[in-house]
């Protein structure tokens, strides 16, 4: 009896829904924008203070009493831009191993006194720098100094250590070569930067890592690890005399010494190119698209950084909107700007479903096109102002952040005022700046785009939206040492030594009729010297 009940009422329900108009049935749910941000907070950025020692170390003071902490980071001038030719993931390893024994402590003792004092303790290196940092609590202050000095001057760099650290980095490669926004990412970055260190893997390559020595980090850290070619930032519950003292006492006998000549290599000229890299059997297809940009501290990169977030970032993001949005092909999509101290570059990214590939790449394009050709509304700018402005009071809430913002500045040579001044220079910005510098330095017609998946899956329709030209190059026989992304093979052939490349324009099925088939296994025994083996392995 129920049963039936329920069946007639649900039949009586579409009856009269069928019967119904059309304009009827449809709800128009009310459309409104979201309300308007609150107004920004008054920030004050905390006062500081920078002197310099004798030995040329430069030393930032920055009070911060909220919390009884202080925060204790030295930055040195030298990060994987400064890694040899052949050699990348050198300055990694060798900022990596710093906190892995010294020669007055091991590697447990060092962890082990951190932790009794429940402080922190990181190391690494970036493109530019390299970093040791120190979080305790205010009355562990000269300890984090005295830590601090034992790992950034005398690294022991044992060779069990250097083995362990090698062979951890391998195998964390190992899982991120099968992901291919890793993957993409990587290709992005050798793409638009050549033969330029700020286009290598900052871990390096696994044969990179199979050339790198004991002394070769000894030799690293030796020419770079100066006070003369480091800043130190103490942020905390410290005053600025207990501050300075303190470092001087850790840091004063740091002996300077020459410091290296920069060797780097030119950017190449941004250049129309797209990269495919095969993965079969991917569901997914990683997308990045952009080119060369602005050094950090060139004076327009903060309008062209608000350009890009109009583009694909926090307050803007009109990639969002067209391909998330408006079409349902991404979860997201963004863009963003990497300024560095020598150059930087920008990039949008996202991921799709195989099938809508060529047409996330096509609208990806066009958008970077219209950024450049179309002027921005008021409404989109005042939307990425107000989310900068709104968001800058986040950025310097704890002491760990407040040192990194101001050792950036000190390292791209920013002017220091600029950072409490950030708010009312991002809303100096106008209209007429982000057309200008759209205009001047977005180049749609000269976009390093890489796309990693199946190409079997989307390769036929790219020439449908207007892209002809392509390199198509298997994961497996991607290899990163070169600029044109394949594997030289060294073929023997009437007793003399062949080098072939394989190409993407169907001369891999003439080589393989020639030389016999393809094996990468046999490069697993190359030379760990040679200057150009392969990056993957697929054994």
């Amino acid at each position: 009896m129920i049963r039936t009940a329920l069946v007639l009422a649900v039949f009586g329900v579409l009856t009269l829904a069928s019967v119904l108009p059309a304009s009827a049935q449809l709800v128009e749910w009310p459309r409104e924008d979201p309300p308007p941000p609150l107004l920004a907070p008054d920030v004050k950025f905390p006062d500081f203070e920078l002197r310099r020692l004798d030995n040329g170390l430069q030393v930032v003071y920055v009070g911060a009493h909220e919390q009884p902490a202080v925060n204790v980071r030295l930055v040195v001038r030298a990060g994987t831009s400064s890694d040899p030719t052949l050699k990348p993931g050198l300055a990694a390893m060798t900022a990596q191993l710093l906190d892995q024994g010294t020669t007055m402590r091991g590697a447990q003792e060092i962890a082990q006194t951190i932790d009794s004092i429940g402080g922190a303790m990181g190391v690494g290196a970036g493109t530019d720098l390299s970093y040791v940092n120190v979080l305790v609590l205010k009355d562990s202050f000269d300890l984090a100094l005295d830590m601090l000095s034992d790992v950034a001057r005398n690294p022991a760099y044992a060779q069990t250590e250097v083995d362990r650290q090698r062979q951890q980095v391998l195998s964390e490669m190992q899982v991120s070569y099968d992901d291919p926004a890793y993957v993409s990412s990587i290709v992005f970055g050798r793409l638009v930067y050549g033969d330029h260190p700020y286009g290598m893997p900052q871990s390096g390559t696994p044969q990179s890592l199979m050339r790198i020595t004991r002394n070769d980090l000894i030799e690293f850290h030796r020419n770079h690890y100066l006070p003369n070619n480091a800043i130190l930032a103490v942020v905390g519950d410290v005053s600025a005399e207990e501050a300075f003292a303190g470092v001087a006492r850790a840091l004063s006998d740091w002996p300077r010494g020459v410091l290296p000549t920069p060797d780097l290599t030119e950017q190449p000229p941004p250049s129309n190119r797209l990269v495919i890299v095969d993965k079969p059997g991917a569901v997914q297809t990683a997308v990045r698209v952009g080119h060369l940009a602005l050094p950090r501290a060139h004076p327009d990169y903060l309008a062209l950084d608000m350009a890009v977030k109009i583009l694909g970032g926090e307050g803007g993001n009109r990639l969002g909107s067209v391909l998330r949005t408006d079409r349902s092909l991404t979860y997201s999509a963004s863009a963003e700007m990497a300024g560095r101290q020598f150059a930087g570059d920008f990039m949008a990214q996202t991921d799709t479903r195989s099938s809508a590939t060529a047409e996330v790449l096509r609208l990806t394009v066009d958008e970077i096109s219209r950024m450049q050709r179309e002027r921005v509304s008021r409404r989109e700018l005042r939307r990425a102002k107000d989310y900068l402005a709104g968001h800058f009071p986040l950025t310097i809430e704890t002491p760990n952040a407040i040192a990194a913002q101001v050792l950036e500045a000190i390292l791209f040579g920013l002017e220091l005022d600029d950072l409490e001044r950030y708010p009312e220079r991002i809303n100096a910005v106008t209209e007429d700046d982000i057309q200008r510098v759209a205009r001047e330095y977005l180049k749609p017609g000269l976009l390093s785009m890489v796309l990693v998946g199946d190409a079997s899956t989307f390769v036929n329709d790219l020439s449908g939206v207007g892209f002809d030209s392509y390199e198509l190059v298997p994961i497996t026989e991607l290899d990163l040492s070169t600029v044109d992304f394949m594997i030289a093979r060294e073929v023997a052939q009437g007793g003399e030594a062949v080098d072939v490349r394989l190409q993407a324009s169907g001369e891999r099925s003439r080589l393989e009729q020639r030389f016999g088939g393809w094996d990468a296994r046999y490069f697993a025994s190359c030379d760990p010297d040679a200057s150009r083996v392969p990056i993957l392995d697929p054994s």
